[in-house]
């Protein structure tokens, strides 16, 4: 897959382009039905694929006080998109400029102008351009004009799922903790990512339990607090059944800390400082607790490892 990281990379594309576009948060089940229909539909008219999409939430600039948080950063994002089979994709910045312009020039500019589209396939619900101007109507309008076909998809659903699959209702999951359900929707374990930085060195030296503090970027969405069995990703590519913690340790702050993302990395020893790391969750073993003592707390950490290694299967 091609990134095309601005306007001025617009690819030449005489035969024209089968386009789809949108924030793709998460590239789940439901944005990844709509990319096959993009990859069918260019096929038959022999063209190649290409997806807009943009450098952060639109929300963030429209209306940062409620912006959602994100499943996936951009980098994360573009890698899955170019997994998806993906000709081109078209980041394009977002900022204040642009949460002005109406969405026919959008379409002008961007989906014509740079892309050539001639089959436009987004979801029903689908709105772009200033104050959601754009929908399916407005591109069934302009169109027969611009040379362009237009496929509005609706949402689909999965088996013991009510509603449609989102990333509103993947956000909605991961909030209640409830990682099973949001994997399901993403077709894979929700993934965070973060460095590895130093804690306070209690891990290792207290409770006998090294872990590697994850910094997180605080727009990423975490599951809730709790401890969750999953899976730590180290750069060189090797996986690590892990524990892992979301919390803010009451038992040694009971005023609450600050939120931290630990893994405790089964059957590991070295020394993971400063290296970047791909946390994913595959199941919730239970709520944050604050425990009355250390020894408490040991016991109960002790109970949680083995019910990580029943959960992955690594006994």
């Amino acid at each position: 897959m091609e990134v095309l990281r601005d306007m001025a990379t617009c690819p030449e594309l005489v035969a024209g382009s089968a386009v789809t576009i949108g924030a793709y948060d998460g590239v789940h089940l439901g944005h990844r039905a709509v990319i096959e229909q993009v990859r069918s539909r260019a096929s038959t008219l022999g063209v190649p694929t290409a997806l807009v999409t943009f450098d952060r939430h639109p929300a963030a600039v429209v209306r940062p006080e409620s912006a959602p948080k994100l499943l996936t950063d951009l980098d994360q994002k573009l890698e899955l998109l170019a997994a998806a089979g993906l000709d081109y994709t078209l980041v394009i910045h977002f900022d204040e400029e642009r949460s002005h312009e109406s969405a026919e020039d959008f379409v002008n500019e961007v989906l014509v102008g740079c892309l050539h589209a001639r089959l436009i396939v987004v979801g029903e619900d689908f709105h772009f351009g200033r104050k959601r101007g754009g929908n399916v109507e407005l591109l069934r309008k302009m169109g027969p004009d611009l040379g362009f076909e237009v496929e509005g998809m609706t949402l689909i659903p999965i088996p013991g799922f009510e509603g449609p699959v989102s990333s509103t209702a993947i956000r909605r999951a991961l909030s209640e903790g409830d990682v099973v359900v949001a994997g399901r929707l993403l077709g894979r374990p929700h993934e965070v990512r973060g460095g590895v930085e130093r804690g306070d060195g209690r891990g290792g030296s207290v409770l006998g339990f090294p872990t590697a503090n994850v910094t997180v970027p605080n727009e990423i969405q975490l599951p809730a607090d709790g401890i969750y069995a999953g899976w730590y990703e180290r750069p060189d590519g090797s996986t690590h059944a892990s524990a892992i913690s979301i919390g803010r340790r009451p038992t040694f702050y009971p005023e609450g800390g600050p939120l931290m993302v630990e893994a405790y990395l089964l059957d590991f020893s070295g020394d993971l400082y400063g290296e970047r790391a791909s946390v994913r969750f595959v199941s919730r073993l239970r709520g944050e607790e604050r425990f009355e003592s250390t020894e408490a707390l040991v016991a109960q950490m002790n109970k949680d490892v083995e019910a990580a290694r029943a959960a992955l299967g690594s006994a």
